[in-house]
């Protein structure tokens, strides 16, 4: 590992130092490369480092260094500037709301596993949910009915589940693919939801001829990844099959190497029992919409939408809505195990330090790869994505919500963040197609399917950060187990959205894209699919 990584160093600091000079000797100012393809550059050297490395924090953190070297014109004492005034300091101010969430969310975690609740709630579920199969769909189906936010949805159904599925033998990959798989995605198309107020907000300040929320609504039956995701994983249960990394994963799992990191052992308890699971989360649900909504203002008459549950959602935020319901709900879990008698006080305290120490790994990581967006956005992706985009719609106008497909996809990736993505191309993609042409909601769905493909796909993607730290997995691990799933799908949602800018036809595209999945799957298991269920039964 080392050795990889004084090779990666030797490799980087010899490209920089080419780069110095050859536009010395061009007489060039180093700041030109700004709102070009180099802009790309800093995110791309943390994907290749990460997937080359296995290695996180250094690799993000060697991203940001060369990210800031652009942005400072490679002056060192710029640099420094740029990395801490540019990059951390606004990745942690800006980001407070969800480090608390996070903290608070890990301290509750850490409640329900002391007293032995998770335990309790892991016997019943064995109880009831006898097969791998039906674990899995148990944790889809959870994953589809928490649509508020994709944060909350990955801690939460991560917390939930991991008893169950570590009980069935599944791998630790394969339920944070599961995770991730039913968070963006089922955000995108769920018009009450932290994802369709940041889209709709996007929206509402173009002129598209409707409000941002119709807008976002009109473009689900478009959203192919989206939708397809959904297929492909249900498939995937029902056929009782892995491929790619996955599959070794999983039967690795089964011979009991689940790949956790090994920092959520329960407790057992005679006391605790399965509401002292379930009533503690309800109440977290419950608690997290209010604050979503009183942030919102639906009881603020002077807000504009006061009553209005849809509105209150489209002009919320996330950020404090979710840790002002999930501090209420904290408090509400310590009096309740308190008050049922099994844990203290003192014990429940210590969960405090307990919680927080779990959610150091996932809040640096996260604070790393806003970091590195930041240096991104210093640098004009925005405007050089928007001059890619531009040139394209001069080509075939049928192929654009394709292209826009694969753009988004990549700007995702590279940058890490689906509202970003979406933040750049929906202002871009709305003036090329005139207000009532089909190809705009197809566009529009295209955008917003991309940005969660890429996002799905990244490694330095805040969702897939959450997913890995819901499942308790190592976060290389996750990613590159549900790369080659993630890819398949978007192959199939590509060549879709090239027959829907001819057919322009949702009614009709979408069971053609079924179909394919379903077509996709089969082939799989029949060429390079291994059967991990008929392993886990012998």
């Amino acid at each position: 590992m080392i050795g990889k990584m004084f090779f990666c160093w030797v490799m980087i600091a010899s490209w920089l130092d080419f780069f110095v000079q050859n536009s010395k000797e061009k007489g060039r100012n180093i700041m030109e490369f700004v709102n070009t393809f180099w802009a790309l550059v800093p995110p791309i050297v943390a994907i290749v480092l990460a997937l080359i490395t296995k290695e996180t924090y250094s690799s993000l953190f060697i991203g940001i260094l060369v990210g800031a070297l652009f942005v400072s014109g490679f002056s060192p004492v710029g640099t420094l500037d740029a990395m801490i005034t540019e990059g951390f300091t606004p990745a942690i101010s800006d980001n407070a709301g969800i480090f608390m969430f996070l903290v608070i969310l890990g301290i509750m975690v850490a409640l329900v596993n002391s007293t032995g609740a998770a335990a309790a709630f892991g016997k019943w579920a064995a109880r009831h949910v006898k097969s791998r199969a039906g674990t899995l769909f148990a944790t889809f189906v959870l994953g589809v009915l928490i649509f508020i936010d994709d944060y909350f949805n990955c801690l939460t159904v991560g917390s939930v589940m991991r008893p169950l599925t570590d009980n069935q033998k599944v791998s630790r990959a394969k339920l944070a693919y599961i995770i991730d798989a039913t968070a963006a995605p089922v955000c995108m198309i769920a018009p009450v939801s932290s994802w369709a107020a940041a889209v709709s907000g996007v929206a509402e300040k173009l002129d598209s001829g409707i409000s941002g929320i119709q807008l976002f609504i009109q473009a689900i039956p478009f959203n192919f990844y989206s939708l397809l995701t959904f297929v492909f994983v249900i498939g995937m249960i029902v056929m009782g099959f892995d491929y790619g990394p996955m599959a070794k994963s999983e039967l690795d799992a089964l011979k009991g190497n689940l790949g956790s990191l090994g920092n959520d052992e329960e407790v057992e308890s005679t006391k605790a029992t399965l509401w002292d699971m379930l009533i503690p989360i309800i109440v977290l649900i419950i608690m997290c919409i209010i604050g979503l909504m009183y942030v919102g203002g639906f009881w603020d008459p002077e807000s504009g939408v006061a009553g209005d549950f849809v509105g209150a959602f489209g002009n919320t935020d996330a950020f404090v809505g979710l840790p002002w319901g999930s501090l209420v709900a904290l408090v509400f879990t310590i009096i309740y195990l308190i008050c049922r008698g099994i844990t203290s006080f003192k014990d429940a305290m210590s969960c405090a330090v307990k919680g927080f120490n779990a959610m150091v790994p996932a809040i640096l990581i996260l604070t790393f790869a806003v970091s590195l967006k930041n240096m991104t956005g210093l640098l004009g992706a925005a405007t050089y994505v928007e001059g890619v985009m531009k040139a394209a719609s001069a080509g075939l106008f049928s192929m654009l919500p394709a292209i826009i497909f694969i753009v988004a996809c990549l700007l995702a990736f590279a940058t890490g963040t689906s509202w970003g993505t979406f933040g750049i191309l929906i202002p871009i993609v709305l003036p090329i197609f005139k207000v009532g042409d089909p190809l705009l909601m197809i566009g529009i769905s295209a955008c917003l399917a991309g940005a969660v493909c890429g996002d799905h796909c990244s490694p330095i993607s805040d969702t897939t950060i959450m997913a890995s730290a819901g499942a308790n997995c190592n976060h290389i691990e996750h990613v590159q187990t549900q790369l080659p799933y993630a890819v398949t799908v978007a192959l199939i949602s590509f060549v879709n959205f090239i027959i829907a800018g001819f057919v322009k036809n949702a009614w009709i595209c979408l069971p053609i894209g079924v179909v394919m999945t379903i077509v996709v799957l089969f082939i799989l298991r029949s060429t390079i699919g291994k059967r991990t269920s008929v392993a886990a039964e012998k």
